[in-house]
């Protein structure tokens, strides 16, 4: 008797471990293959979310059978998931239903167009790059604007985070509203102390930031250097400036890394070797730096740069023509050398 009931013990204690085991792996057990994103758009079908997460996980069944039991396909919030091993079924269901997603960095550069930038940041988003533009045109027109391009200066240059399900007016009104916080008081104060329009500022801060590289040491000093140059009325003569003209006026599909004289000609109002004067809006997206270069810009007697051969990325800096007659023929010889057209 006493050893039947033993067996019968055993046999209960399998059970119970078997299905417990079961119980766990399906609740509470790692369920996490590799790591990786998912990505559940809206509208998005039933089978659509599972085949989405099936090549991250172990047990297919028991993560359906969870999602089944918590009505996953009815209640899903859109968005990009990560799945990190570890993660059990629960844990992975309640994120979804949640609506917990993991944001994405989107690196806003120094681009020429604002289209250039939608095309870019699209491609992190649930949402196509011709709508999103479309999107973004509205924007522009409600606030009085030609289209998109009008609003690159709400833009600036740098990384942020948004969720992939981020729509084109919840995009727009981060940069809104980061443009409205660096125009403090004491900034259009600035403003008006420089004689200039806002859009005239954005358009020399633009030429700053590619005559700088984007690097801030020599910012101030040629921001300087070229409001010296409009203060005499002459020609900005910025190379960065006819770049953007002969890129603009071919869809932005050449790349150019040496200015000719064939170049100079480019009948554009972008164009600062053409045209006296600051040029109609920015030739590119700028960052705060270069606008606070141009607020602050240093007080010197420039005329001229060219880039300095012995220091890339800098420049030589001085108010005597003969003297940069000098320095540009150094800088032609050094491009010559390297072979750069």
């Amino acid at each position: 008797m006493k050893k039947i009931i033993l067996i019968i013990f055993v046999v209960a204690i399998v059970i119970l471990g078997f299905f417990g085991i079961r119980f766990y792996n399906k609740y509470a057990g790692n369920n996490v293959e590799k790591d990786g994103f998912v990505l559940i758009p809206h509208n998005a079908k039933p089978q659509q979310i599972f085949d989405s997460i099936a090549p991250l996980i172990k047990n297919k069944d028991y993560f359906t059978s969870v999602a089944e039991d918590k009505k996953l396909a009815e209640n899903y919030k859109a968005g990009r998931y990560e799945l990190k091993s570890g993660m059990n079924n629960r844990e992975i269901v309640n994120m979804i239903l949640a609506g917990n997603q993991t944001p994405n960095s989107f690196r806003i550069k120094d681009f020429d167009d604002v289209y250039q930038m939608i095309g870019r940041v699209s491609k992190k988003t649930e949402m196509d790059s011709a709508k999103f533009a479309n999107e973004l045109d509205k924007i522009a027109i409600n606030k009085g604007y030609k289209n998109a391009e009008d609003l690159k200066k709400y833009f600036f240059n740098n990384t942020y985070d948004f969720f992939w399900t981020v729509t084109p007016k919840e995009f727009f009104e981060k940069f809104d509203n980061e443009y409205k916080a660096f125009w403090t008081a004491e900034k259009i104060e600035k403003e008006k102390q420089s004689g200039l329009s806002r859009e005239q500022i954005y358009a020399l801060a633009s030429i700053v930031y590619k005559e700088s590289g984007g690097k801030p040491d020599e910012q101030k000093t040629i921001a300087g250097l070229y409001l010296n140059r409009y203060k005499k009325g002459m020609k900005l003569q910025s190379d960065p400036t006819v770049i953007y003209a002969v890129n603009k006026a071919n869809n932005f599909t050449q790349k150019i890394k040496r200015v000719y004289y064939r170049h100079l000609k480019e009948p554009s109002p972008y164009n600062t070797y053409a045209n006296v004067g600051i040029p109609p809006g920015p030739i590119c997206i700028v960052d705060k730096n270069s606008l606070n270069a141009v607020l602050d810009a240093e007080n010197n007697n420039y005329i001229f740069m060219c880039a300095d051969p012995e220091r890339f990325g800098y420049h030589k800096f001085t108010h005597s023509d003969v003297e940069h007659a000098k320095n540009a023929k150094a800088y032609q010889d050094w491009l010559n050398k390297k072979d750069i057209k």
